[in-house]
């Protein structure tokens, strides 16, 4: 069987203007190779809710889940957990176990619990709430979509929470040849290679040291077999 897919959803201006580099993808990259869900693609959109309902409706529809980062905080411009809930025509609400959260968090920091804070609190109906042991306000997943915070330490924190609720399936195995040769040179090889081995992936990717070209050749797959006999015949074939 293939494994579980997913595509991720980063929402949010900064991304688009640059003001802000996006780190969460790379750490979802890899920890979805981890338990063996492929993320297949990646969007980003501004903090426009048409946008973001159109974007959820395609991606949801496409993959088996998608991840989203950005837009759960107490400003105006937070706007994905209403956009998301009216991607699957339900309605939102404060919710009172997220409530109860985010009132112990500010109560033990002396902090009160005002209007603008309450907005990390509505959650969509018939969503499940996503932990949060960094600032408590909480993410959640709605059907195949689980939603997500935007500060990578509190994304990186959800992730740890919503990926042992989920069916993986093989890791995503990786093993990499260096070689001080071309691109151009050993294309035919790992066209070659690519063919034999069709499970398989076979990525190059060049580079430039001290004037000298070279290779990063990347074999990916899911069996450990498939993918020591490819680097084994690869090697042997970049040798002579």
């Amino acid at each position: 069987m293939s494994n579980p897919t997913a595509a991720m959803l980063v929402i949010g201006d900064e991304i688009l203007s640059g003001r802000t580099r996006d780190s969460n993808m790379h750490h979802l990259a890899g920890e979805l190779t981890r338990v063996g869900i492929d993320l297949r693609e990646v969007r980003v959109v501004p903090d426009d809710q048409d946008a973001i309902v159109a974007a959820v409706r395609a991606l949801a529809g496409r993959w088996d889940h998608l991840f989203t980062s950005g837009g759960i905080g107490p400003t105006h411009d937070d706007i994905t957990a209403e956009s998301v809930a009216a991607a699957f025509d339900m309605p939102i609400r404060v919710r009172e176990d997220a409530r109860a959260l985010l009132q112990a968090h500010y109560d033990s920091q002396g902090l009160e619990l005002n209007e603008s804070r309450l907005r990390m609190a509505r959650i969509p109906e018939g969503a499940t709430l996503i932990e949060n042991p960094i600032s408590a306000a909480p993410g959640f997943t709605l059907k195949n979509v689980h939603v997500m915070a935007g500060v990578p330490t509190i994304f990186e924190a959800m992730v740890a929470s919503v990926l042992p609720t989920l069916t993986g399936g093989a890791p995503l195995l990786s093993q990499t040849l260096t070689v001080q040769r071309g691109e151009g040179d050993v294309a035919p090889i790992l066209q070659e290679i690519a063919v034999a081995f069709p499970d398989l992936t076979v990525g190059s990717y060049p580079f430039i040291r001290g004037g000298v070209h070279g290779v990063n050749v990347v074999v990916r797959g899911s069996d450990k077999t498939q993918v020591d006999a490819a680097v084994t015949r690869l090697s042997g074939m970049l040798e002579g």
